[in-house]
């Protein structure tokens, strides 16, 4: 329940602080506690249209509401399917981050939860950052990146911050095969070398590409002058376990805060001769070089 004290504050903000650190194109925001310091209760409304990008606070007193929209009509169709997915710098402390909405608080981030990536709908509402009452805000830092991800794209079911406890291995089908080569963050092809330690939900697995159709963020470092191959890592959930070898693979998938996501990744050969096939029908939804 949002406690009565929040509510002033929100009914306060919308009444006297609406336009407060507006920008059309603003993707990160920065400020200070400190200018809250003569009335402790006061709420900073921040807005933040772009698709990714990371808000600090420093010396955090009273709370800022946070409100991640992407820069696109609403009535576009693109909102829907939206998330927003948040994670904690490691040097974060000094709030507490809820989700608000219709007056309501939700406990989405806890001053010491700093290690997970936390995501919801846009539809569920904005985020809350409450400053924790302290006699000594001078070594207080409240930051985090964020991202707007889509839930609808092809391999969104294999990335577990999105789908937390109910991520599907299911195989792509030959029309989400084809528009995850064209659309995905990354793809190539090559083998899966090996398999290192991880996390309870997920692996990262090293591995070489022959061909690198495209990439983001530069996840993948080509070999040098004697090598033949990008290399790299891929993060994949433990339930989609994947096995070394030989075999090449199509792999496709999403960056999110400077790491990549496997998400569709039929065997190459498979996936060569849907790609002759919708070439020859005129369907695909793009043009690669696969010689």
């Amino acid at each position: 329940m949002l406690r009565p004290w929040a509510v002033q504050w929100i009914t306060a903000v919308l009444v006297c602080r609406a336009v407060a650190q507006y920008s059309s194109d603003q993707c990160s925001w920065r400020g200070s506690g400190l200018s809250h310091e003569s009335h402790r209760r006061d709420v900073e409304q921040v807005y933040l249209r772009c698709s990714q990008g990371s808000l600090e606070w420093l010396y955090p007193t009273g709370a800022i509401i946070v409100n991640l929209r992407p820069n696109i009509e609403p009535s576009s169709g693109h909102m829907s399917g939206l998330h927003v997915c948040i994670k904690p710098y490691p040097y974060s402390q000094g709030s507490h981050v809820y989700l608000e909405h219709a007056g309501d608080l939700r406990l989405l981030l806890t001053e010491k939860d700093q290690a997970a990536v936390h995501c919801f709908s846009l539809a569920e509402g904005v985020l809350f950052v409450e400053a924790i009452p302290q006699t000594d805000i001078s070594r207080r830092i409240t930051a985090f990146q964020y991202e707007l991800v889509s839930s609808q794209g092809p391999g969104a079911h294999m990335y577990p911050s999105l789908h937390h406890g109910s991520v599907t291995c299911k195989p792509c089908s030959d029309e989400e095969v084809l528009m995850a080569v064209c659309t995905s963050d990354f793809a190539g092809s090559g083998v899966f070398r090996s398999v290192a330690s991880g996390t309870d939900e997920h692996s990262p697995v090293v591995v070489a590409l022959s061909r690198l159709f495209r990439q983001k963020s530069g996840v993948f470092a080509w070999g040098g002058a004697r090598g033949r191959s990008w290399s790299g890592r891929v993060n994949v959930p433990k339930q989609c376990g994947v096995h070394s070898g030989e075999d090449e693979y199509l792999l496709t998938g999403s960056v999110h805060f400077s790491e990549a996501w496997l998400g569709c990744a039929p065997r190459y050969k498979d996936f060569l001769e849907l790609y002759i096939s919708a070439q020859k029908a005129g369907t695909n939804p793009c043009q690669i070089d696969v010689n």
